[in-house]
């Protein structure tokens, strides 16, 4: 059960509407298989809370991390994985509500230099649809991140098109030079510093096809939502600055949206 007043949802909902707003996804991005079992089991409840908002409020998804206990193997960490999230994917289903996998990797989330999460690529797809195959599981996809592990982010989409059920519309830029002197692993030193040799841009402004994205999402027939994800640091540091990353977005995208 959740805790939600009549009166506070009533005021979500009259501000949304006020606004000319919806609310595509409510989102908890944590460690859902973290090491720490006190820990683990808080993620998870709080998780399961999400999944009750947005059922009350009508919202059709919560968007979520896999996460890693970076104890155990990935094999251990599937068998973990599905212990985790079939009970809270089948909370979800009963509530008729989604439950999304953003395939961010969370470079140095739990150990420096390493993904801190099991859903980041294709490979990892195939076991985690394998190990929950509800049809209320699937993905927030994002382009971006896929491209800046310089992987493929387009045949994906056919492959498992019926799974996508959220978009992050978000760019990325990367530096060949900076490439060829940190390589696929990325800086080492100073990691809190910068990115390295990738940096995440808003849409139009890295190098994301996006013409050929939404023809490919445009031919599994995606008509949900396409919501920018704002990270571009040239737009960050005040509210003017992110109102103007997010128009400027806004004008990109538009010819995308039908």
């Amino acid at each position: 059960m959740t805790d939600i007043s009549p009166k506070t949802l009533a005021t979500i909902e009259d501000t949304t509407k006020r606004a000319g707003l919806g609310i595509s996804s409510l989102a908890y991005y944590d460690n859902n298989l973290d090491a720490d079992e006190n820990k683990r089991a808080f993620i998870n409840r709080h998780l399961l809370r999400c999944i009750d908002y947005a059922a009350l409020l009508g919202v059709p998804s919560v968007g979520t991390f896999v996460g890693r206990d970076y104890t155990k193997s990935v094999e251990k960490n599937f068998d973990l994985f599905e212990k985790v999230f079939v009970p809270i994917v089948e909370y979800a289903a009963e509530r008729n509500v989604q439950v999304v996998i953003e395939n961010c990797p969370m470079d140095s989330w739990q150990i420096s230099g390493m993904p801190g999460t099991i859903s980041f690529s294709p490979e990892l797809w195939d076991e985690m649809f394998r190990r929950v195959p509800h049809a209320n599981f699937g993905l927030n996809y994002d382009p971006s991140h896929m491209y800046l592990m310089k992987m493929d982010y387009l045949s994906p989409i056919r492959q498992f098109g019926d799974r996508i059920f959220h978009v992050h519309a978000k760019d990325g830029l990367i530096d060949d030079k900076k490439f060829a002197y940190y390589g696929v692993y990325n800086r080492q030193l100073g990691r809190e510093l910068t990115n390295g040799f990738w940096t995440c841009k808003i849409p139009g402004h890295g190098g994301v096809d996006f013409v050929e994205f939404f023809e490919q999402l445009a031919s599994v027939g995606y008509n949900g939502t396409v919501s920018i994800e704002l990270e571009d640091p040239q737009f960050e540091g005040s509210p003017e600055a992110a109102k103007k990353g997010l128009l400027l977005s806004k004008e990109y995208l538009q010819p995308f949206i039908r």
